[in-house]
């Protein structure tokens, strides 16, 4: 990886061909979806506007993990502070919903670049145990604050807007973190991150500047959570600290990347339809529906480490490659 390194300084990466008409099909997929709530049912709409912004946060945490090897538990700081920054602006009654959710985005990358110093010291396992700290922390700084609602926390003085005009949002936000990530695993930098996913100390000693390399995925992972959480908070009308900033949030979004595929690109995707239709098919057995997503998440890591998408392009190149290998004559030619 180091060679490889030193080997595209200076040099731009190219997506290939296939990844981008793959690409594009997804953000055309995203476009028709608008349409979803004038032939679905409400509660059709609910369930596509949950399932997006799990889709949102599985980018940004893929992108964190996966490519980055940053194994974070500190999804629900980003979602909570982006949803108490939304929440407070609206009830000034001075600022636009697009303005609120701008500022819950750029608000949580300013808590992740304010808190990079600290945990990037970490590695490993302690950076995880420190980023679960980080949520911890902030939901009992919440709590105990009586100025930003304490344990009751905050109701929107306003009416909230329709489900149908909210998924619109969340179709748009989870087409920017798909684009972003499109973007991203085509640019030099992904190589950059990888590396130092491998091999911190050695992409280091080429050059590398890890700490500015971590802090960008950082930054724009959180600024993606941020705008989810904020979205969630709008859609919700009201919010506290036990649920914004609840460890559920940080649990969902790696079971959701693990099933779907650690590192793969269209892992999220695959793992957040996964996970939904299953949740929906269990919605009246909660302890089934829990037991189920342990096992599968067992059986996922022992037998398919990089999840169902992984998974499924290993398949599909084998049957590839079995179709495309020449055949035998009976007299012993290829044809």
């Amino acid at each position: 990886m180091a060679t490889q390194i030193a080997s595209t300084r200076g040099l731009r990466v190219r997506v290939p061909n296939g990844s981008m008409v793959a690409t594009a099909l997804l953000l055309l997929g995203l476009g028709v979806m608008i349409f979803a709530p004038r032939v679905v049912s409400e509660y059709g709409t609910e369930i596509g506007f949950r399932a997006l912004i799990y889709l949102t946060l599985a980018e940004a945490w893929n992108l964190l993990a996966g490519y980055g090897g940053l194994v974070s538990l500190g999804s629900s700081s980003f979602v909570g502070i982006g949803a108490y920054i939304l929440m407070g602006m609206l009830n000034a009654g001075s600022f636009g919903i697009v303005t609120a959710l701008t500022a819950s985005a750029l608000g949580a990358a300013g808590l992740a670049i304010i808190v990079s110093p600290a945990v990037f010291r970490l590695r490993g396992l302690y950076f995880t145990v420190g980023t679960l700290a980080l949520g911890e922390a902030l939901r009992l700084f919440m709590i105990n604050v009586s100025y930003f609602g304490g344990a009751t926390g905050i109701f929107l003085k306003s009416n909230p807007p329709p489900t149908e005009v909210l998924y619109v949002y969340a179709v748009a936000l989870a087409g920017i973190a798909t684009l972003v990530m499109e973007i991203y695993t085509g640019t030099r930098f992904s190589i950059l991150l990888r590396s130092v996913r491998d091999d911190e100390d050695a992409a280091s000693q080429v050059g590398v500047r890890a700490f500015r390399v971590k802090l960008l995925a950082f930054a724009l992972a959180s600024l993606l959570m941020g705008a989810a959480g904020g979205l969630q908070a709008l859609k919700l009308g009201a919010i506290e600290p036990y649920g914004m900033f609840g460890l559920q949030w940080s649990i969902d979004t790696l079971s959701i990347v693990i099933i779907g595929g650690l590192g793969v690109r269209f892992g999220p995707i695959v793992g957040t339809v996964f996970v939904v239709a299953l949740a929906e098919a269990l919605a009246d057995y909660p302890e089934l529906h829990l037991a189920m997503t342990g096992v599968i998440l067992i059986l996922v890591i022992r037998f398919a480490p990089k999840g169902l998408c992984g998974l499924g392009q290993d398949m599909c190149r084998m049957l590839i490659g079995r179709w495309g290998r020449p055949r035998p004559r009976a007299g012993g030619a290829l044809t």
